[in-house]
């Protein structure tokens, strides 16, 4: 699945024309950049959300249809913008009900197999790529990589369904006696894990959907697996050597064409 449904605010006022799936990075839009490495990686049968200037997408993925041996499905969030957690529940209908579904964000160029990526999911219920950006947000991951807990660590605030992570909230230095950010080759401190940086790019099994059942209609994918990461294996993926550009500015766009170079 593509989320090509965000309004692209950061790239005003090329979004006052055109959506932010179809802003071009030399002579190709995001949308066919992310769906020709998905095409790569040996997907086939894609799902792409709409909603900010949906008829500009809808055809222009009706092109790609044409040129490209890849199958189009679009769940039309045109009437409400569903977030990035309403938004895989919504396209329910559309997966595979066996197979784990890659989940890409459309602004997000890097140098990941995405092949690679998704077969190790195994049986994991959900895996999330991830790296050790510096940031200011973390996803928190025990000693085996199981996801524990966020936290901001500007403001020490946590959020972990572990009551003993929990606690930690507000205090910054606990949070970080217990868990390592520091950069390429920490490790877990023993008895604690790692703080890294979620790259919006994760794959969900279909037997997450039962789950989401007494969810709001529109709500953050990191909020629900946060939520039931006690309950269910959800797993970080650490690529130690990840490049990755968000195009979400005028700034990063101007940049993405050499990027773009570096990686391919």
């Amino acid at each position: 699945m593509i989320f090509a449904a965000g309004m692209g605010t950061r790239l005003k006022p090329l979004t006052d024309v055109i959506p932010k799936a179809l802003v071009p990075v030399g002579d190709k839009p995001l949308l066919q950049i992310v769906l020709e490495r998905l095409l790569d990686a040996g997907i086939h049968d894609v799902v792409v959300n709409v909603h900010h200037k949906a008829g500009q997408i809808c055809n222009y993925l009706r092109l790609l249809e044409t040129y490209y041996d890849v199958r189009i499905s679009i769940s039309d969030e045109s009437e409400r913008l569903l977030e990035t957690g309403g938004g895989i529940r919504k396209a329910h209908d559309l997966f595979d009900a066996e197979a784990p579904i890659l989940i890409h964000n459309v602004d997000i160029l890097s140098n990941v197999d995405l092949g690679a990526f998704y077969d190790n999911i195994g049986d994991a219920d959900a895996m999330l790529l991830v790296s050790e950006r510096k940031t200011k947000r973390y996803l928190l991951f025990d000693e085996d990589m199981n996801l524990v807990g966020w936290t901001n660590i500007e403001t020490g605030e946590v959020k972990s369904p572990y009551p003993e992570i929990a606690a930690l909230s507000g205090d910054k230095e606990s949070v970080q006696s217990k868990f390592a950010f520091s950069p390429s080759g920490s490790l877990p401190r023993e008895g604690g894990g790692r703080g890294l940086a979620f790259s919006g790019i994760h794959a969900f099994s279909p037997r997450l959907f039962a789950d989401m059942e007494q969810w709001p209609e529109k709500f953050p994918i990191i909020d629900f697996y946060l939520n039931r990461c006690a309950e269910r294996k959800i797993k970080g993926y650490l690529k130690s050597d990840l490049q990755l550009l968000d195009v979400g500015k005028l700034d990063t766009l101007d940049n993405a064409f050499e990027f773009l170079k570096t990686i391919n």
